[in-house]
């Protein structure tokens, strides 16, 4: 996970400095038809270091990351694996993306994996890409997907509500996260669905490429 985490790092490093399509070739890359084969694919090609090697190659480039997002105009536009990205949905993917994976090594440990409220961000992430999850499976949605969310304090988080959305989800927002980075099956989750694109949205949301 921290070598897959470093790499698209440094992807995105090298998206801000204008050098994404070289990056993607020096990984043996030649496009994204298939973004998890092709992650999958550039983890295998360099496997081997050690581990705390990898993990300090990560949080290196974690720090680049941080800087770059820091001077960033929020709607600056680089480019990315399903397109452009604005620099703040750049920076919310690669936040998602993080959490997602700290989850897959923090959870086998028994280490604890606190949900804080910078899950909003995540959250609001996989209701905006809604659009995208629905034509990328070319679905085409009947109406607006809003979104009413409760957190671990009894806080709500709501999207899309002031569309007049026709299909409706409510539920735990940890879970709705989780459903959306594809860490848990929405039918073994407690969200709820309503309206005519209820099971169509469970299916397919999701906060990556």
């Amino acid at each position: 996970m921290w070598l897959h985490l470093a790499q698209t790092d440094e992807l995105t490093v090298a998206s801000g400095e204008g050098r994404f399509a070289e990056a993607v070739a020096s990984l043996g890359g030649n496009g994204f038809a298939n973004a998890d084969a092709a992650a999958a694919a550039a983890v295998d090609r360099e496997r081997g270091a050690p581990g705390p090697a990898v993990y300090e190659r990560w949080r290196a480039a974690a720090e680049v990351v941080r800087a770059f997002f820091a001077r960033c105009d929020p709607r600056d536009r680089f480019p990315w694996v399903a397109g452009p990205l604005t620099a703040r949905t750049f920076a919310t993917t690669r936040l998602a993306e993080t959490w997602i994976h700290t989850g897959d090594i923090a959870v086998p440990l028994g280490v604890d994996f606190p949900a804080t409220d910078r899950l909003w961000h995540v959250a609001r992430l996989a209701w905006r890409t809604l659009p995208y999850a629905f034509a990328r499976a070319g679905h085409t949605p009947r109406g607006p997907v809003g979104v009413r969310l409760t957190t671990g304090d009894g806080s709500m988080w709501e999207f899309g509500m002031d569309s007049g959305p026709l299909t409706m989800v409510s539920g735990s927002a940890l879970e709705f996260c989780l459903v959306a980075g594809r860490r848990l099956d929405p039918h073994a989750s407690t969200l709820a669905a309503e309206g005519p694109d209820a099971q169509a949205t469970l299916t397919l949301l999701r906060t990556y490429a």
